[in-house]
C-alpha cells in the first residue's frame, strides 16, 4: 500500500512539473507558411541576366523566414508539403490572391490556424551612369530594391487578418554592406550578402506576424519598469519606444455582428531600455494606469 502510495505521489508530482510544459506548448499557434515566389508578372519582366540572383535571393527568404518564424517562439511551422500542394493547384505562388474558401482548405491540410502567403511583387538591381554637362565627370549609382507582400489569413474563417508590404532598398542594402563588409560581385550579391539582406526581410515578416497574432505585452510592472514578452530577434531594440494599451470590451459590428476584435485605450508610454534572449525591459515614460497583460504597440 506504501508503495502504490509513493508511485501515485510521484506520478501527481510529474504531472505538476510537466504541466507548464503543456500549457506552453498548446499555447503557441499553428503556422501554415507557402513557399516564396514572384508573381507572374516580375517573372516575366525580370532581365534574363538576373533571373538566377532573384531566384537566389527568393530561396535564401524562403528559408530563413522560417527560420525568423520559429525564432519568436510564438508558433508552430506545420503542414508545408500540403500546405504548397494547394497554393500549387491555386495558382497563388504567382498571384498571392487567397479566398475564404481556399485559406479555410489550405488551413485545414495543413492543420494550421493561421497561414502566411509571400510573394514577391519588385526586384531591381542595376547600376546607373550619370553624366554632368559641362564638366564631362561621370558617376555610377548601385540602385536595389526589393518587395514582398505577406497576407496573413485566420484559416478557421478564411478572412484576412493583415496584408503588408516588406522591402528592402538603398538605404538597408548599403547600411548591410557597410557594417558587416560583405562585397557586391560582378554587379550581383555575394552569397552573404544575399542571406543578410535575406534576413533582414525574413526579420521584418516574421515579427509582423507575431505583432498581429500575438502583440507584445506587459507580463510585470515594477515601480518605474515594466518587463515585455519580446526578446532578441523580435523587433525589439534599446530605444525603441511603444504606446501601452488596455483592452477593453470585445466591439461587434451591429450590421454584420462580426468582432471587431477588443477596444483599445491607450494608458501610458514606454522605452527599450534592456533587451535579454527571451525578454526585453522598458522604463516607463507615462502611465494612467500600465498592469500586466497591456498590449503594447511601437511608435513609429
Amino acid at each position: 500500500m506504501k508503495i502504490l502510495s509513493l508511485r501515485k505521489t510521484g506520478l501527481v508530482l510529474l504531472g505538476a512539473l510537466l504541466l507548464p510544459l503543456l500549457v506552453t506548448a498548446q499555447d503557441k499557434a499553428t503556422l501554415g507558411v507557402s513557399s516564396i515566389k514572384p508573381t507572374a508578372s516580375l517573372a516575366d519582366s525580370t532581365r534574363p541576366d538576373k533571373k538566377m540572383e532573384l531566384n537566389r535571393i527568393v530561396e535564401s527568404l524562403d528559408s530563413q523566414l522560417i527560420d525568423r518564424i520559429n525564432a519568436t517562439r510564438k508558433f508552430d511551422v506545420v503542414g508545408r508539403s500540403d500546405l504548397n500542394e494547394v497554393i500549387k493547384e491555386q495558382d497563388l505562388g504567382a498571384s498571392g490572391n487567397v479566398d475564404a474558401k481556399t485559406a479555410a482548405k489550405a488551413g485545414k491540410l495543413a492543420g494550421a490556424k493561421y497561414l502566411l502567403v509571400a510573394t514577391v511583387d519588385d526586384f531591381q538591381d542595376y547600376v546607373e551612369k550619370a553624366t554632368f554637362e559641362g564638366t564631362g565627370h561621370t558617376a555610377t549609382k548601385r540602385v536595389f530594391r526589393f518587395s514582398i507582400i505577406g497576407k496573413i489569413y485566420d484559416s478557421s474563417t478564411g478572412k484576412p487578418l493583415e496584408s503588408a508590404n516588406f522591402q528592402t532598398g538603398n538605404d538597408e542594402f548599403k547600411q548591410i554592406q557597410q557594417e558587416r563588409n560583405y562585397s557586391v560581385k560582378d554587379g550581383e550579391l555575394s552569397d552573404e550578402m544575399m542571406v543578410a539582406v535575406s534576413r533582414s526581410l525574413a526579420e521584418k515578416i516574421a515579427n509582423r506576424v507575431a505583432d498581429v497574432i500575438f502583440p507584445a505585452k506587459v507580463m510585470v510592472k515594477r515601480d518605474t519598469q515594466v518587463t515585455i514578452n519580446r526578446g532578441e530577434g523580435a523587433g525589439v531594440a534599446v530605444g525603441d519606444t511603444f504606446n501601452v494599451f488596455a483592452l477593453g470590451e470585445e466591439m461587434i459590428d451591429p450590421d454584420t455582428k462580426e468582432s471587431l476584435g477588443r477596444e483599445e485605450v491607450k494608458v501610458g508610454k514606454v522605452k527599450i531600455s534592456e533587451v535579454d534572449p527571451k525578454f526585453s525591459k522598458a522604463d516607463i515614460l507615462e502611465d494612467t494606469g500600465i498592469t500586466a497583460g497591456a498590449v503594447l504597440r511601437k511608435v513609429k
